[in-house]
């Protein structure tokens, strides 16, 4: 089963620089990215079956990761705005 990446980089490589800013600057911005950075890597561990888990676990780190990206690309679209 091929497996999407989605790295924040990778999803928003055109902000490339604002997020590397970001994590370097702003506390909150680098803590909800390590906290997603951690979620991304656990879903991957469980969709390629390394780790095994219920079905709603997935499901509720899969919602947390999404909130966690809206949430950055609204801090990096504010940060871009003000630039």
């Amino acid at each position: 089963m091929l497996i999407e990446d989605h790295d924040l980089v990778h999803e928003f490589p055109e902000h490339y620089k604002t997020i590397h800013h970001l994590r370097q600057t702003d506390e909150q911005f680098a803590k909800l990215y390590s906290e997603y950075e951690e979620i991304d890597h656990e879903v991957h561990l469980i969709e390629e079956g390394i780790e095994n888990t219920s079905d709603e676990y997935l499901e509720s780190r899969k919602l947390r990761r999404v909130y966690l990206k809206d949430e950055l690309y609204r801090m990096i679209r504010e940060a871009d705005a003000v630039a």
